[in-house]
């Protein structure tokens, strides 16, 4: 999987992969990152990459020219998803994080200020995603999140292949949020790990996840159920 990212601030992606499971799965060859800083083809002494918009209003708005010809600058593989990160986009979930894993190539054109040119959507044709009904200052990190999770489905990015399928909302669980989890000690400030996941017996073990995961659903996401 070959990601470009067409942003501002290059150093808020690029640091983030130089950590954990990304950083190793570039070391592995299995990720690789590219950001193109679209204020690298603006043509004038100042470098602007926005302006007021037309018909007034708050704020200021990127630029059409520079974001052309970022993108046209890179090498676009024969399977690849242009996406735009936006609040107007469609939301990004589970389902839409499994599509994109099946592309060789995401490039995510990332936002800032009052949002884009109209002709960038026109021209360039992206296919806009969004995190939630919410806004953030820009769009990296909403690239970083896709990112992210695309990733966990890309084979040899976990350490554990099955590690993506018991997840909350795959396939494998039914669409259900995962359930609860312990680890050592057995008992902290009175609270005790369930007797059934001490017991051994797998059967009754499985009885009890699946139970749990329908009621921690029915409980937090009941609209999941639904």
């Amino acid at each position: 999987m070959r990601f470009d990212v067409l942003t501002l601030f290059p150093d808020l992606i690029e640091n983030y992969f130089k950590f954990s499971i990304m950083k190793r799965a570039v070391e592995n060859g299995l990720i690789e990152l590219n950001t193109v800083n679209f204020r690298d083809f603006t043509h004038d002494k100042h470098r602007r990459v926005d302006d007021t918009p037309y018909g007034g209003g708050a704020g200021m708005v990127l630029m059409a020219p520079p974001i052309f010809e970022a993108y046209n600058s890179i090498e676009k593989l024969d399977n690849f998803e242009f996406i735009m990160l936006t609040p107007q986009g469609e939301k990004f979930n589970h389902k839409l994080s499994l599509e994109l894993s099946e592309k060789k190539q995401l490039i995510f054109l990332c936002g800032h200020y009052e949002g884009f040119d109209e002709r960038i959507r026109l021209g360039l044709n992206p296919r806009e995603v969004s995190l939630g009904d919410y806004i953030l200052t820009g769009g990296e990190l909403g690239a970083l999140c896709i990112m992210d999770s695309v990733s966990r489905h890309i084979k040899g990015v976990l350490n554990k292949e099955d590690s993506s399928l018991k997840d909350s909302f795959s396939d494998d669980l039914e669409g259900l949020l995962e359930h609860s989890q312990y680890t050592k000690p057995r008992e902290y400030l009175g609270m005790k790990v369930p007797e059934v996941l001490l017991s051994g017996n797998h059967l009754e073990i499985e009885k009890f996840k699946n139970k749990d995961r329908k009621l921690r659903t029915q409980k937090r996401r009941p609209d999941l159920l639904n």
